[in-house]
C-alpha cells in the first residue's frame, strides 16, 4: 500500500517536507492543481514520478482567486479534500502542499503580477480578460515555493501550458515544463473537474467537441479552411452547445502563416463551448496541408 504524502499548508511546512530532498540533491518534479482530482491529474502524477524517479513529486491543491473572473464559478469549483488525498496517496505523490489563500497572497491582491502578454488576451485570454494574468502570477509563486526541476502540465489545457512554458523561459526560472497527453472518457470526452456538472443530456451532447476535432484532423491535409469547416460543420449543427471559439493555431499559438502549406507542418485546433452552464474546452494536434492536389490544379473539395 502506497504512504500518505507529508501534508503542508505553510511555507516553512512545504520547505521542510523539501529539505532532506534538496540536500540529496534530488530531482523535484511539482504538479499545480486546483483539486477535485481525477485521473488526468492522477496521469500528471505518474508523469512526473518517470521525469525525477527517486525524487518527490509535490502536488500543490490551491484554488486560485485570482484567475476566477467576475460571474466565474470560483465558489461552484468542487473542493473533495478527502478524495483528492486519497489520489495522491495511490498515484505516490510524495508531498501535498494546500496552502489557504493568505499564505499564498499574505498581503492581499499581489502588488506585482506577471503580465501574460499578447496571447494572454487571445483565445481564452479573449473571454476570461485577466485569467491568464492570475494563472501565471499563482504558477510563478508556487515555483518559487517548491523550487521544482520539472513542472508537468496537462496539454487540455493547451494555452496555458503555452503560456507557462513561455514564462519559464522568458524569465529564466530554470523549470522545465513538461506537457502530457489529455485523458479522455470513453466517447472522447477531455477528462475536466468541471464535467460533474453536466447533466446526462448534456453530457451527451458535450462529446460532439472531441467528434469535431476528430473531423478536422481528418481533413487537415487540405488546409487550414477544410478542417475548421468539417469542424464547423458538426458544431453548427449540435443542440444545445454555445460555442465560444474554434481556432486553428501553430504549435505555439500563433496565427497560421500559410493556410495551403505544400509540406505536412504542426499545428493545433483549440475549442471553447458551454454546454448548459459549464464552460468546457478541448483541443488536438493537426498535420496541417501537404494534400496531393489533382492534376488539373483544381482546389481541393471543402474548401
Amino acid at each position: 500500500m502506497s504512504r500518505p504524502p507529508v501534508l503542508a499548508a505553510t511555507r516553512e511546512e512545504l520547505a521542510h517536507a523539501l529539505a532532506a530532498a534538496r540536500r540529496g540533491g534530488a530531482t523535484v518534479g511539482v504538479v499545480t492543481t486546483m483539486g477535485a482530482l481525477h485521473e488526468g491529474h492522477a496521469s500528471l502524477f505518474r508523469h512526473a514520478r518517470e521525469r525525477v524517479g527517486s525524487g518527490p513529486v509535490v502536488a500543490t491543491i490551491f484554488v486560485n482567486p485570482l484567475q476566477f473572473g467576475a460571474g466565474e464559478d470560483l465558489d461552484r469549483y468542487p473542493r473533495t479534500w478527502d478524495d483528492d488525498l486519497a489520489t495522491c496517496t495511490r498515484e505516490g505523490v510524495d508531498v501535498v502542499f494546500a496552502p489557504p489563500v493568505d499564505e499564498v497572497y499574505p498581503d492581499g491582491d499581489p502588488v506585482v503580477a506577471v503580465d501574460p502578454g499578447p496571447l494572454g488576451a487571445e483565445l481564452e485570454g479573449g473571454s476570461r480578460p485577466g485569467h491568464f494574468r492570475g494563472v501565471l502570477t499563482v504558477v510563478a509563486k508556487l515555483f518559487g515555493l517548491v523550487r521544482p526541476d520539472v513542472a508537468v502540465f496537462g496539454e487540455k489545457d493547451y494555452q496555458q501550458l503555452v503560456l507557462v512554458r513561455r514564462m519559464s523561459r522568458d524569465l529564466c526560472l530554470g523549470v522545465d515544463v513538461v506537457g502530457a497527453e489529455t485523458v479522455r472518457e470513453a466517447d472522447g470526452l477531455a477528462r475536466s473537474s468541471r464535467n460533474r456538472f453536466l447533466g446526462p443530456e448534456e453530457r451527451h451532447r458535450a462529446a460532439v467537441l472531441n467528434r469535431a476535432l476528430r473531423e478536422a484532423q481528418a481533413r487537415a491535409a487540405d488546409g487550414l479552411p477544410a478542417a475548421r469547416g468539417a469542424a464547423m460543420r458538426l458544431l453548427d449543427d449540435a443542440p444545445g452547445l454555445d460555442l465560444d471559439y474554434l481556432a486553428i493555431r501553430s504549435p505555439d499559438l500563433a496565427e497560421i502563416a500559410d493556410p495551403h502549406p505544400v509540406e505536412p507542418v504542426a499545428a493545433r485546433i483549440l475549442v471553447a463551448a458551454r454546454v448548459g452552464t459549464t464552460r468546457l474546452i478541448d483541443n488536438l494536434p493537426l498535420a496541417l496541408g501537404g494534400a496531393t492536389l489533382p492534376a488539373t490544379g483544381a482546389t481541393p473539395s471543402g474548401q
